[in-house]
């Protein structure tokens, strides 16, 4: 005999609603992937990428530094000798190693990096005919980005560009979500921050719709020198928001770390240098949860967990 027999059957007001546990689960959101670059070389962008991916990571961000200059002076400041490049972006670039194949751990908690050696100088020469050429990093950044099959745990992607608008540029703005600009305070500053400008502008308009400015971090400023302060007063007033509150100033310990082949907060770490990148860390963080708060991602996901119930 059936023991529910004679219980009434519920209406559908009554009948409770199920909600898939995959939407109560809140999926890992994929890497952030920052290109640093500016066209000009000496403007700090090596020192800003082994630096505030160091400050990220002693904040417990899990980061992955990919060296994309064939000089090599991310790994090197990294203190990866040359004997331990197996893999580099190079190999990455050529399809000859995927990305978790080249990625080094550094002596420093949570922080990696992909190596780059001076192949990477004729890689423009050899894909220049290809068709996927400018889309190269992309692709092999797809595994560790693709949520459902994540392949890494890292939150946080610098992609350390050369000196130069080229191909290797291109490739880091088409697979980044944002570009990070070191401007050195100096006079010729915002002529090559309008080129860049430029630049960032085509890439998104013909290879990545996604890409924007993260923001414009100002280094090696010397307080008792006008020219530099005047060069703060003018980035700020032409670019207003997009400059970080944060200035990273003129210090000589910033310069002698990467001789010991360590990121000044290792190397030295109450000197006002690893203290500006620390804030600057933090500022990125908070700037990150501002974008995800008012992307359209975000509200989607918020109206979706209020029309299951979610709290």
């Amino acid at each position: 005999m059936n023991d529910h027999a004679d219980l009434p059957a519920q209406s559908p007001a009554q009948t409770p609603s199920v909600v898939a546990l995959a939407s109560r689960i809140a999926k890992p959101a994929p890497p952030r992937v920052i290109a640093i670059a500016n066209q000009k070389g000496g403007v700090g962008k090596t020192t800003t990428a082994i630096n505030l991916g160091t400050a990220l990571a002693a904040i417990g961000e899990q980061v992955l530094i990919i060296d994309l200059d064939p000089q090599g002076n991310a790994s090197t400041g990294l203190g990866i000798d040359r004997q331990s490049r197996r893999h580099s972006t190079y190999d990455v670039l050529m399809a000859a190693a995927t990305l978790s194949d080249a990625v080094l751990a550094t002596a420093v908690p949570r922080l990696s990096i992909v190596p780059s050696t001076l192949d990477l100088s004729g890689l423009e020469l050899e894909v220049s005919q290809e068709r996927d050429r400018a889309f190269r990093l992309r692709r092999a950044l797809a595994p560790m980005r693709d949520a459902t099959v994540r392949v890494s745990d890292f939150s946080y992607m610098l992609i350390d560009c050369p000196p130069s608008l080229n191909l290797l540029t291109v490739n880091a703005l088409a697979a980044a979500d944002a570009v990070l600009v070191p401007l050195q305070c100096e006079f010729f500053a915002l002529e090559g921050l309008s080129q860049l400008l430029q630049t960032v502008d085509t890439v998104k308009s013909q290879l990545n719709p996604e890409l924007m400015i993260h923001g414009i971090v100002l280094t090696m400023h010397d307080a008792r020198n006008n020219l530099s302060n005047q060069v703060v007063a003018d980035v700020r007033a032409n670019s207003k928001q997009k400059v970080y509150d944060t200035i990273i100033p003129r210090n000589v310990r910033v310069s002698e770390a990467p001789s010991y082949g360590k990121p000044v907060l290792v190397y030295d770490l109450k000197c006002v240098g690893s203290e500006a990148y620390l804030r600057l860390a933090t500022e990125i963080i908070q700037r990150e949860k501002e974008l995800m708060a008012n992307s359209p991602l975000a509200e989607n996901v918020i109206d979706s967990d209020q029309r299951h119930g979610v709290a």
